[in-house]
C-alpha cells in the first residue's frame, strides 16, 4: 500500500475507489498533563503533547490504510491530516485521502 501525497502522477492512471479515513482520540495521563500545564508558565515545546499527536497520527494513518486495503486499493492519494481538541488534554486526529486502484492496460 502506498501513501501518495500528490494528486497527479504523470503517465499513471488511477481508478478512484472512494474516500478512506482513520480517526483516533488520544489523551495523555494526568501526570503528564499537569507537567504540560506547568510548561506553559515558562514557554517552549510541550514534548508530551508532541509525542501524543505523533502517536495519534500513526494510529489514524494505519486505520486509513486498513480501510483502503479492505477496498483492495493500491494506493491512497491526496492524504491530509486534521486535528481538534475534544477536551482538555485530549485530541482527535483524522487522516483521510482517496483510495485508488491502478488501471490495467
Amino acid at each position: 500500500m502506498k501513501l501518495l501525497s500528490i494528486e497527479y502522477i504523470p503517465g499513471v492512471e488511477f481508478e478512484a475507489l472512494g474516500i478512506v479515513k482513520g480517526t483516533v482520540v488520544q489523551t495523555k495521563n494526568v501526570g503528564k498533563d499537569f507537567m504540560a500545564g506547568m510548561k506553559t508558565l515558562v514557554g517552549g515545546e510541550i514534548t508530551g503533547y508532541t509525542e501524543m499527536l505523533n502517536e495519534a497520527r500513526q494510529i489514524a494513518t494505519k486505520r486509513m490504510v486498513d480501510e483502503a486495503k479492505e477496498m483492495n486499493a493500491d494506493a491512497v492519494v491526496g492524504v491530509k491530516y486534521g486535528s481538534s481538541q475534544v477536551m482538555s488534554g485530549a485530541a482527535e486526529v483524522i487522516a483521510y485521502g482517496t483510495a485508488v486502484k491502478y488501471k490495467q492496460d
